[in-house]
């Protein structure tokens, strides 16, 4: 079953990483796949962009079934797929909404990751302002300080959700572990810190662990004053 997928990703994506490891967590090893270069414009290569006309990554086909956003593809896996691997939403529906929240909540850790990470990256140096990079600063530090507190109130040990491993933890993992790569310091957000030393163990997410993070662990130091 897996042969008859192809996947196509960029090494320290988080939106790919979710996918890998929801492929690793469903048993799927085996599937074809790709590695671009986001450096190179590969994700605009004409593979790609015959079936993700956004040409972006990842981008995920299983037989004739097309779904390239992150949150689609693993919700999809866990559904053809509830029976084999690890179930990754629980049948309880306390355990159930828990799981739906921070996973959606991601997204806007996401989006406040980005503000800060790429600004100067996405906005020309003369559209700059430093009240714009104090605002999104403050934002993504109080959104960094919100997932501290989600974790202080669980049990050591716990994952996203609670004492299983999760769809939660597939999506706010790949995003906790970027902001660690960025210079988030595990001394300041100690709790963050567990999660990220505990999951990073897990045999799905070592073998899904981005290549050029291997290859070179010093990550940047953007996030390192949070």
């Amino acid at each position: 079953m897996a042969s008859s997928m192809i996947l196509y990703w960029g090494s320290g994506s988080p939106p790919c990483w979710r996918v890998m490891i929801a492929l690793e967590e469903k048993n799927l090893q085996g599937y074809q796949q790709k590695l671009l270069s986001f450096e190179k414009n590969e994700h605009k290569s004409e593979p790609v962009m015959a079936i993700n006309p956004r040409g972006q990554l990842p981008s995920f086909k299983h037989g004739d079934n097309i779904i390239n956003e992150s949150f689609g593809a693993c919700l999809y896996l866990e559904n053809q797929f509830k029976s084999q691997g690890t179930q990754l939403i629980p049948d309880s529906s306390a355990e159930q909404a828990l799981v739906y929240q921070r996973m959606f909540e991601t997204l806007t850790l996401q989006q406040k990751m980005a503000d800060v990470i790429y600004y100067t990256w996405r906005v020309p140096e003369d559209e700059r302002h430093n009240s714009a990079v104090k605002r999104n600063k403050e934002a993504l530090s109080a959104e960094l300080q919100l997932w501290e507190g989600y974790f202080q109130k669980m049990d050591a040990g716990s994952y996203a959700a609670g004492k299983n491993f999760t769809m939660a933890d597939v999506m706010v993992f790949p995003q906790i572990a970027y902001a660690f790569r960025f210079g988030l310091s595990p001394e300041k957000f100690i709790k963050l810190g567990e999660y990220h030393n505990l999951v990073k163990k897990r045999p799905s997410v070592e073998a899904s662990w981005p290549p050029h993070w291997k290859e070179n662990p010093q990550g940047m130091d953007i996030l390192k004053d949070f």
